[in-house]
């Protein structure tokens, strides 16, 4: 979560919006949901697993037809990102049973400080930011502070107390939300096939949610 999913995610929005991010980004949910049910050691009915294929198909034809017959590498990044997110929240989840929510973030970016440090120092020099804006540095600091640090307090609780899986279908409002910022803050062009598909993953993580039987206690 500190290393592979702001990089992927990163590397993928300097070739496509937040608005063509936001749906990819939206199976996050139920890819969260399948690696919980496997690591709790569930046994979903198959219509779960036929939820989670439809949001697949239904985000990599979406990719398909905005790259013009295929997945951009971008989508790949983005992929990559709901695959490492995925785990990272189930692992996250898992472990702030033990240690707690705001704990477990913390250990995560200490432990990751020795590494990224020195990348992020070579970054500066061997490819110093372009007179960045003040906006940007602003931008810097929330991502910096809020999404990758102070939000995992409340989000890394909120896993361990609601069952990984179940707390996870709240991600079903970052699509959304990522559309109407991303039309707000940033003037993106948010087109009705966007929509569509946004929608359509939406409706596939919430089935997702439906057709998953209720965990025993003590599993995710």
């Amino acid at each position: 979560m500190v290393v592979g999913f702001p990089i992927c995610s990163s590397l993928a929005l300097q070739d496509t919006t937040s608005a063509h991010g936001a749906v990819l980004i939206g199976l996050l949910p139920a890819a969260t949901a399948a690696v919980a049910v496997v690591r709790g050691g569930e046994r979903p009915p198959l219509t779960f697993w036929a939820a989670c294929g439809l949001g697949m198909v239904t985000v990599l034809v979406f990719a398909a037809v905005q790259g013009a017959g295929q997945p951009r590498v971008a989508d790949l990044w983005l992929l990559a990102a709901v695959a490492l997110g995925a785990l990272g929240y189930a692992e996250g989840g898992a472990l702030a049973r033990e240690l707690g929510g705001w704990q477990v973030i913390s250990w995560a970016l200490l432990l990751a400080l020795p590494v990224v440090a020195p990348v992020a120092a070579a970054g500066l020099v061997v490819r110093p930011p372009l007179d960045p804006s003040p906006a940007a540095w602003l931008g810097l600091a929330y991502v910096s502070v809020v999404s990758m640090f102070l939000g995992f307090f409340a989000w890394y609780r909120g896993l361990a107390e609601g069952g990984v899986a179940r707390i996870a279908q709240l991600q079903l409002a970052q699509p959304a939300l990522t559309l109407a910022w991303s039309a707000f803050l940033l003037a993106e062009h948010v087109d009705p096939g966007t929509v569509a598909a946004g929608l359509g993953v939406i409706a596939a993580v919430a089935l997702t949610q439906r057709t998953r039987r209720r965990p025993t206690e003590g599993q995710i």
